[in-house]
């Protein structure tokens, strides 16, 4: 079975600071250790590999919006 939920950064804090402190720092300790073991880091490659990535036309746009941005500002 596998349940999935769409929760955000600022929820997870929140769920996260009503653990009483034995329960934080255990969880603390669990991120650490798989921080270290590279476990993170595989799942974060992983992300970024399959995140959407921009077009040509996409990045054309933007460049030119940062460009009126940039000479819209007072020096």
């Amino acid at each position: 079975m596998e349940l999935k939920l769409n929760i955000d950064y600022y929820q997870i804090l929140g769920l996260i600071r009503q653990l009483p402190e034995k329960e934080k720092k255990k969880l603390s300790d669990t991120l650490k250790s798989e921080i270290l073991s590279g476990k993170s880091t595989k799942s974060i490659r992983e992300l970024i590999l399959k995140a959407p990535t921009w077009s040509d036309m996409d990045y054309d746009a933007f460049r030119e919006s940062r460009n009126y941005i940039n000479k819209s500002r007072i020096a």
